[in-house]
């Protein structure tokens, strides 16, 4: 049963993200596609597993669903999260309320949509700071630093949009240590520096 999972198949999560799309289209669509290629490709690097990484990426974001002319009913972290648990998949439930912390503070949030209610707040709030990140959520911080709706990127250009677009902040240098964390952290489990796995799509990026 659908409700015994943690994670929908491949085909569910194009399905629900294909859905989610006609009900906002924007750049935001390409961008899940890319962090979940990515979380793939890391994943199986790291012996982790490939598809729930996949999936996992896939619907990081699909609480933009909810949003019409840049605007929603709340913060697209909580509508993610609502929307999984009401299909019982507690697995991407958990990634849409984590992909957007790597700093464990709800005040590090580095978006321009944090609309939500006081009591969303709370709960959002409430889970980061009782919450141990597991390699999923650490995967999916990583992969949304390393993937644009264009592509492939190097965190550091990733970091440098999200700055132009929203501005920097208070916790912003935080945010960019946690990542960076990330970034030693699964490199330590591949193996390798994890920009290898792309270098191919970052030369491309960095020189075309």
């Amino acid at each position: 049963m659908k409700s015994a999972l943690l994670y929908p198949s491949k085909e569910e999560a194009n399905s629900i993200l294909t859905w989610a799309s006609k009900q906002n289209p924007g750049p935001w669509v390409a961008h899940c596609k890319n962090v979940a290629k990515t979380a793939e490709t890391i994943a199986q690097a790291c012996s982790l597993n490939p598809e729930r990484a996949y999936v996992s990426g896939l619907l990081h974001d699909i609480g933009y669903y909810s949003y019409c002319e840049g605007k929603g009913p709340t913060c697209h972290i909580y509508a993610g999260y609502e929307l999984m648990k009401e299909k019982g998949f507690s697995a991407n439930a958990r990634i849409c309320l984590t992909h957007s912390f790597p700093y464990q503070d709800i005040r590090a949030y580095g978006g321009s949509d944090m609309n939500c209610t006081k009591e969303e707040l709370a709960y959002v709030s409430g889970f980061l700071s009782s919450t141990e990140y597991d390699d999923y959520d650490k995967l999916i911080q990583l992969s949304d630093c390393l993937a644009t709706a264009q592509g492939i990127c190097t965190m550091e250009k990733r970091m440098i949009d999200v700055v132009m677009r929203h501005g920097i902040k208070e916790f912003t240098i935080s945010r960019w240590e946690s990542t960076f964390a990330l970034k030693r952290h699964f490199s330590k489990m591949c193996d390798t520096n994890i920009y290898n796995l792309f270098r191919d799509e970052l030369i491309a990026d960095v020189f075309e």
